[in-house]
């Protein structure tokens, strides 16, 4: 369900960015303009949905053998469906509208770039885990709050010409508030193993399951304040999940970074002249209008994830594995026994 609603999402705010260039160039004589749009969107929906089931699902795959065709040449099919577009694109070319049409070409694909990969992101970080999703998401929502209510009694001093109602003391304020929301929430959700265990398909039940031995970033372990910290506190210790602080890691960039997605909206709209992306939300604007810091967000979440978080993960090796040849995989056992008997973790084999 959460995988279909972030494809909503995507869609949506892709139309209404497809829609700006549609109507700010006039481009309503541009032959074919809105069907490739479409259409290459289908291509990059397919190319990185098709890598999710390749890279998830591997125990279906195995079981169906029109899987295991698109699977294995799935890249290809994806490059020769982009490739037809591009084609179609070139035998489009009409000799009165040519820059305008290679104007609308690279709005398509920048607007696939920032929407359509960035939510590929969010979809990763759902599969490590719900906690890696829900915790980015509630943060960003949390500093909007936050900044909001701190700028609207305190509020003084501008901050960014972009955004004339946005203040310092909003965003001090929103920075502090965001520290603390996620810490808390973190704590809270650290707790069920249904939040912190990835998500991983069970080819038994035919259904995503969470169930797992958490990893020690949600073991709850002590830490010892320093020195100096100690005598102002005086506390010597304090029980936290790791966890914890990540969070706090989270909420630095969502408070401090996360809000120039929404100057970068801003500008947008004023290089445009237009007020909302959309008029989906009434009151709000459109989709895109909410979602803004939250792509930026989800995209920071993935690379923090691969770069500091994620470790080997054996249930994907397995996986990978049983895609390979018979051939292949007796080779692989006898390889893995002969390492782990030279290492002592196994016996030695009987003469």
């Amino acid at each position: 369900m959460l995988i279909l609603v972030v494809m909503t999402i995507q869609i949506k705010c892709f139309q209404e960015i497809i829609d700006i260039g549609y109507r700010v160039y006039h481009s309503y004589e541009l032959p074919w303009f809105r069907t490739l749009s479409w259409y290459f969107l289908i291509c990059v929906n397919y190319f990185f949905y098709g890598e999710t089931l390749a890279e998830y699902f591997g125990a279906l795959v195995q079981r169906e053998d029109s899987l295991q065709f698109l699977v294995r040449y799935h890249r290809f099919i994806s490059f020769t469906l982009y490739l037809a577009g591009f084609c179609m694109f070139v035998l489009s070319l009409v000799k009165k509208h040519y820059r305008l049409q290679f104007y609308m070409f690279a709005w398509t694909h920048v607007t696939l770039l920032i929407v359509v990969t960035q939510s590929h992101l969010v979809i990763q970080n759902l599969f490590e885990g719900m906690i890696w999703f829900i915790v980015p998401i509630s943060i960003v929502i949390c500093n909007d709050i936050m900044a909001y209510l701190f700028g609207f009694f305190f509020g003084r001093t501008p901050l960014i010409k972009l955004s004339p109602k946005k203040t310092w003391e909003g965003f001090i304020g929103g920075f502090f508030g965001t520290l603390v929301c996620g810490f808390i929430l973190a704590y809270l959700l650290a707790q069920f193993q249904y939040f912190v265990c990835p998500v991983e398909y069970n080819s038994e039940t035919n259904r995503f399951t969470a169930d797992c031995e958490p990893s020690d970033i949600f073991v709850m372990q002590k830490y010892t304040f320093p020195f100096a910290v100690q005598n102002i506190l005086t506390w010597k210790t304090v029980n936290l999940y790791p966890y914890q602080i990540h969070s706090v890691v989270l909420s630095t960039f969502a408070s401090l970074i996360g809000p120039f997605g929404g100057f970068f909206a801003s500008g947008f709209k004023r290089a445009f002249q237009i007020k909302d992306f959309a008029d989906t939300i009434p009151g709000h604007g459109g989709i895109m209008d909410r979602f803004d810091c939250q792509y930026l967000m989800a995209t920071f979440t993935h690379v923090y994830i691969a770069s500091f978080i994620r470790g080997p993960n054996p249930s994907k090796v397995l996986q990978q594995l049983l895609v390979l040849q018979p051939e292949q995989q007796l080779s692989i056992f006898n390889a893995m026994r002969d390492r782990l008997r030279d290492r002592g973790i196994l016996p030695p084999a009987a003469m």
